[in-house]
């Protein structure tokens, strides 16, 4: 099921001003999806690109090298763990046992074993993770780097996508271009920086939607009221065009930026019948859904593989909104400073396995693989050697990511870690590099980069094509 929201706040009349006021002026139709439309409305050439749209799964918490696609089986067992190890598809690259299905892919996807970034605090990392810079990120104890936080990555190939027409084929159906699955990105219960637009502006901004294991997809930025249902939208727009041919308009309502055009299409084209089957996961097999694995994570994937098969070109699966895990207060996040060989057993190893899986499967069943880069990454790694609380502390200096999909080749590893996976033993590759990528899979040139402002810092991965 679709679920919009339920706010409670009413007068005498049925809707109160602050709720009405809330829907016009919300990030999304107030300014984002409703300008969206209007740029689209100019209607140009898209960029060009193997890689029609991405999927960014952001593994948040940062997940051990050692423990998924850099195992060590040869390290003294304080390093490599109680796991053991099994062969890939591709010769002579093992992964951790708990990985089966991801293994049997391996001729899908490239493994990169020699990620480092710039710091072990989760919301820096973060920052530079999801931007491919340093500038803006604010540390837990709540000190900013200096400069102006530059946009996501999503929200650069928002910004080419839109500058070239926001267009990815005739008849797409003008969905937002950068969409994430999942609620903003918090360590310690505080908001870290660089998921949006940045110096970009809130323009590109991501559109937000959640899945609820109970209720199904929701839409933060849709926080109808109970007696404002989707079925009574076009008769408030009536009531509207009628006020407005009487002069009759309110001057408070005059003010909000919600009664034009492009507004009233985008709240009707979110709240649309069609709009609203797109984000039903019901409307697939059980079968499907029980590949993907009844998990939050896994019906995101799913989610996700909807929306790009919607022709969205950007698309980001946050695996949880905090770093802890459920019992540190939080909500299954990858940062197990104790008993993370339990948690990767039980739960973090055989979700990832299932879901990533099932989408790699799904998108080259369906024809899509090759048009969608699908990248696998965390913020950061886990320390190789294992603490007295049997768990891994934070680790900038090695980590892996894994992109298969929008004309990567599959059954390669670029880079390799020592042999106790503590630092690049080859190819070093930072988080500037992986953006730099992405943008060149999506079509993004170097002189358009530069002409939009947007010009990463990294340079391709070339060993990945």
């Amino acid at each position: 099921m679709l679920f919009l929201g339920r706010q409670r706040q009413r007068t005498c009349s049925g809707l109160s001003r602050r709720s009405f006021l809330q829907i016009g002026g919300s990030t999304i139709l107030g300014l984002t999806l409703a300008d969206l439309l209007r740029l689209r409305a100019s209607g140009a050439t898209p960029a060009s690109g193997s890689a029609k749209s991405v999927i960014l799964l952001w593994l948040w918490g940062g997940p051990s090298q050692l423990d998924t696609f850099d195992p060590k089986p040869n390290a003294p067992i304080e390093y490599r763990g109680p796991f053991s190890t099994i062969p890939t598809k591709t010769t002579g690259v093992r992964v951790t046992e708990f990985f089966p299905k991801i293994a049997a892919l391996s001729d899908q996807f490239t493994l990169i074993r020699s990620m480092n970034t710039q710091s072990n605090d989760h919301g820096v990392a973060g920052t530079i993770g999801l931007t491919g810079s340093m500038t803006g990120a604010v540390n837990l104890g709540g000190t900013m780097s200096g400069g102006a936080v530059r946009p996501a990555t999503g929200a650069i190939v928002a910004k080419a996508r839109l500058a070239s027409g926001g267009s990815n084929a005739p008849g797409d159906n003008k969905l937002p271009p950068f969409m994430v699955i999942g609620g903003k990105l918090h360590q310690g219960k505080k908001a870290i920086t660089g998921e949006g637009g940045g110096t970009l502006g809130p323009l590109y901004d991501p559109f937000r939607l959640e899945y609820d294991p109970l209720k199904g997809t929701k839409i933060p930025g849709l926080q109808l009221t109970s007696d404002l249902t989707p079925d009574r939208l076009q008769d408030r727009k009536q009531l509207m065009s009628e006020f407005e041919k009487l002069g009759q308009l309110p001057d408070h309502l005059r003010s909000v930026q919600a009664i034009d055009e492009y507004r009233w299409q985008a709240f009707s084209m979110l709240t649309a019948p069609e709009a609203r089957k797109m984000f039903d996961l019901s409307q697939e097999s059980q079968t499907t859904i029980d590949r993907y694995g009844r998990t939050r994570f896994g019906q995101s994937c799913l989610l996700a593989r909807r929306l790009v098969e919607n022709r969205v070109p950007f698309v980001q699966v946050n695996w949880s909104d905090h770093v802890e895990a459920e019992e540190d207060s939080g909500d299954g996040g990858w940062d197990h400073h104790y008993r993370n060989f339990q948690i990767m057993q039980d739960r973090h190893a055989p979700w990832l396995d299932q879901a990533l899986s099932a989408l790699l499967i799904d998108l080259k069943e369906r024809g899509l693989l090759s048009s969608t880069l699908v990248v696998a990454v965390g913020e950061f790694g886990r320390s190789p050697k294992i603490n007295d609380k049997a768990g891994r502390e934070h680790w900038e200096k090695c980590y892996c990511s894994l992109l298969a999909g929008g004309g990567v080749a599959g059954g390669r590893v670029v880079g390799s870690s020592n042999a106790k996976a503590e630092f690049p033993h080859d190819r070093p590759v930072t988080p500037a590099d992986l953006a730099a990528t992405i943008h060149h899979c999506a079509g993004i040139t170097t002189e358009q980069a530069v002409i939009l402002g947007i010009a990463p810092g990294g340079k391709v991965v070339e060993e990945l094509f």
